[in-house]
């Protein structure tokens, strides 16, 4: 598949026609967005087909169907093969519906008017410094969740999906078994909580959220089999949190945050586990990397920001940010990826 615009052939093109290639996101982004909506990676699930079967069966036009299918190849996302017919790629079986690891929720989530207005306010945030989200809707974006029930759908399927995925890998890198009591603090319908618990049978959970929220929690966790080893507790945090536990996990609900309120909720964390020295934070985040390359997190953080005024943290900043809210930062995760960042509660006047 010699030919398909990647980060090597990218480097080999003139420096302004790399600048142009950057600016060609937004294009890009759509096109990936429309075959996704029109499952055009599960029609050739079964084998190459041609532009006018494949328009067809996703009821479009075939002119413009293969010309949107053009540029996907050009990108490598399907394979134009010398008789016309376009076939899957290893990039397009993630954008199946029905694989393990389908990424079409996020696609269809990343191509979505959500973003797609959000970015185009861009310049409101820049002065202003407020959410893009609000300029271009005229409210907030959880709140559009709710008004837009469709978007709402998506938007949580996108979350499942990316929860999924980053579950696995957190769980992989770190030792939960280590702790016997796991707060799992916003954890929603119990997922990671369920997904820790199913590796470690001699832990035990509450599971802490928005009543609406964690209505749904005794269906998960009944099906993941851990339902006998989970508290379910009504809350948020930024009310008092349960007492005495040994972890308290925040997994992806400080980056929705400014800094004041993150310390508002690692505030509550800290008031659950005064008296208990040896209990931990566990912050399960993107950390950002080094500058001047490239890592997902960068633009997750521009997410953060024009979405509802959050940002996604690199080291430095999370260890400020520990520092003030009572905390040490007490292992070495590794910027550019999804970590946890094990955290321990620090006396009056220790020096971190």
């Amino acid at each position: 598949m010699t030919g398909v615009v990647g980060p090597a052939m990218a480097a080999a093109l003139p420096p302004h026609v790399q600048l142009l290639l950057l600016t060609d996101g937004k294009r890009i982004s759509r096109v990936l967005h429309a075959v996704a909506e029109l499952r055009v990676a599960d029609e050739l699930a079964d084998g190459p087909l041609d532009v006018p079967e494949l328009a067809s069966r996703t009821g479009t036009r075939a002119d413009a169907l293969g010309r949107v299918l053009r540029v996907a190849a050009a990108f490598g996302v399907f394979f134009e093969q010398p008789d016309g017919r376009y076939a899957l790629t290893d990039m397009s079986q993630a954008l199946r519906s029905d694989v393990p690891g389908s990424q079409r929720d996020m696609v269809l989530y990343n191509g979505s008017g959500m973003l797609w207005r959000s970015y185009g306010e861009l310049m409101h945030t820049l002065r202003t410094g407020e959410p893009a989200f609000r300029a271009a809707y005229g409210h907030d974006f959880f709140e559009h969740l709710e008004r837009d029930p469709d978007d709402g759908a998506m938007f949580d399927r996108a979350m499942t999906r990316m929860s999924h995925a980053t579950s696995r890998m957190l769980i992989d890198s770190f030792d939960f078994g280590r702790f016997e009591r796991i707060a799992d603090i916003g954890g929603g319908h119990g997922f990671f909580l369920s997904e820790i618990l199913g590796e470690h049978p001699k832990s035990r959970g509450v599971l802490v959220d928005r009543p609406s929220v964690v209505a749904e929690a005794p269906e998960l966790l009944a099906g993941a089999g851990v339902a006998d080893r989970v508290e379910i507790v009504e809350g948020n945090f930024f009310e008092p949190l349960p007492t005495g536990w040994d972890a308290y996990v925040l997994k992806a609900v400080l980056h929705d945050w400014d800094d004041e309120r993150a310390l508002a909720i690692l505030g509550r964390v800290r008031e659950a586990l005064e008296g208990h020295p040896d209990g931990r934070l566990l912050i399960c985040e993107f950390l950002v990397g080094p500058a001047n390359r490239w890592d997902r997190g960068k633009l997750l953080d521009l997410d953060m920001l024009v979405r509802f005024g959050g940002r996604e943290r690199d080291p430095a900043q999370w260890r400020e940010l520990l520092d003030a809210a009572g905390f040490a930062l007490v292992n070495d995760p590794v910027p550019g990826r999804w970590a946890v960042l094990e955290c321990r509660p620090v006396s009056p006047g220790e020096h971190t």
